[in-house]
């Protein structure tokens, strides 16, 4: 006479499978959150491409235009008036849809040199509320991307506008690291990165540490940062006070 199992047999059985799936689920997901990670970079770095070429047009000048959070947070740069008042007639950066015309697409300054729209996008995009690097508005300033950043504003991304307003040129371009009190090349100066750090970041972190960005250079290159890279970054000095087009 066959025998079936046991109560006790079949919850051992069921623990073990529990206890496999616990193990293996954040695994697979690592493996497809390091893939959309890879594809982001990816085209960071064809965008970096698509800026070497439209330097090579413009004298190594960078575009001067716009993202999201300058045209639709523009108090961020309400320390500089004269900026601020340049915004309204200031292209994007990329394709965007016009918020006053449904359907209707603003076109960018790269568009001439990007063949294409979804290298704006990353896989990795979940949206966001506000922005997670930006506290001009007596705390975060709040900035609607859902459900995804690109859906909403045509890019995943955020520029570091000021090399705009610098009329920053990728081939001679310096700034100034604060930290190590020397001068920075291209290399070492942030030009367009994720528009929020939890896409990429790890759960397993504390507080602010655990975010991540994708960064594409001045230069170029592009990479997967930590957040202390990404603020070290950010803390490069651009410029002396009053160099800025805007109050020249």
């Amino acid at each position: 006479m066959k025998r079936g199992f046991t109560l006790i047999e079949l919850l051992v059985v069921i623990a073990i499978i529990a206890v496999l799936a616990a193990i293996l689920f954040p695994v697979f997901a690592t493996a497809r959150g390091k893939a959309r990670q890879t594809v982001c970079t990816s085209n960071l770095r064809q965008i970096g491409l698509a800026l070497q070429m439209y330097a090579q047009d413009y004298d190594g000048m960078v575009p001067f235009a716009k993202d999201a959070s300058d045209a639709y947070v523009p108090q961020i740069w309400s320390p500089v008036p004269a900026c601020q008042a340049q915004l309204a007639i200031m292209p994007f950066l990329h394709p965007s849809p016009d918020p006053t015309q449904v359907g209707t697409i603003l076109p960018g300054a790269m568009d001439a040199y990007v063949n294409s729209k979804d290298i704006w996008r990353c896989p990795g995009d979940a949206g966001f509320d506000i922005l997670d690097n930006n506290y001009s508005c007596d705390g975060p300033c709040p900035l609607p991307a859902r459900p995804t950043m690109f859906k909403k504003y045509g890019a995943s991304y955020l520029f570091r506008t000021e090399l705009a307003f610098r009329r920053a040129n990728i081939d001679s371009f310096e700034g100034f690291d604060m930290q190590s009190q020397s001068a920075v090349g291209p290399a070492g100066v942030n030009f367009l990165f994720d528009g929020n750090g939890s896409w990429h970041g790890s759960s397993f972190a504390v507080g602010r540490s655990g975010l991540r960005y994708n960064v594409l250079y001045l230069d170029g290159h592009a990479k997967s940062a930590s957040y202390d890279q990404y603020q070290r970054a950010w803390a490069t000095d651009l410029g002396p006070v009053g160099s800025s087009l805007c109050t020249d």
